[in-house]
């Protein structure tokens, strides 16, 4: 795969050049090493592209997630212990959430990374709430968000986030005090 676009948020690319260099080349070396091609395997039962052959996120994200373990990049994943303080007291008995975590793709010296293929929503999520709470837990300081190119997640199921939106929503919504710097990825295939 290739990178084909590049968005700083927040001065990443300020950051991740000074910091993070031989990481962002780890990150740069498995986007290439990752054949999209081998992934078109996914056939559409969508109403709007019956029977069309499309990229396979899930395929896709294996050999993401083989390619980054290869280089030593592991998963972190916390556990959520919810309290149940906010409950309103209404007599009713309320049980507590178990087995709820939050889990970041990848995590290196310090540099997370998000590989997304799905709905809009995980894209914000990821750059706004996820990255802050792994940073204020301690595990990373900075990040990375892979997404598709336009013309890439056009050949995915509908409804794929891709670069340019997003782009396009992080310059209007601006930066928070509170964000952590995130350089946006946008890949396309072969």
């Amino acid at each position: 795969m290739t990178i084909a676009g590049r968005f700083s948020f927040k001065n990443d690319a300020e950051v991740v050049a000074r910091d993070y260099s031989g990481l962002l080349g780890e990150v740069e070396s498995v986007i290439a090493a990752v054949k999209a091609q081998r992934h078109r395997t996914k056939v559409s039962k969508e109403q709007t592209m019956p029977g069309t052959v499309l990229y396979s996120p899930l395929g896709l994200n294996k050999a993401f997630k083989r390619e980054f373990s290869a280089r030593g990049w592991k998963s972190v994943r916390v556990d959520c212990d919810y309290r149940d303080e906010f409950y309103v007291k209404d007599g009713t008995q309320r049980q507590k959430a178990k087995g709820a975590f939050r889990e970041m793709d990848f995590v290196k010296g310090r540099l997370g990374v998000e590989v997304q293929f799905g709905k809009y929503a995980f894209l914000v999520y990821n750059v706004c709430a996820k990255m802050t709470i792994f940073h204020n837990l301690g595990h990373i300081d900075a990040g990375v968000e892979v997404v598709p190119m336009k013309s890439f997640a056009q050949d995915m199921s509908s409804g794929v986030s891709y670069f340019e939106q997003f782009v396009w929503d992080l310059q209007h919504r601006g930066e928070a005090d509170i964000d952590v710097p995130v350089l946006v990825l946008g890949i396309d295939h072969e």
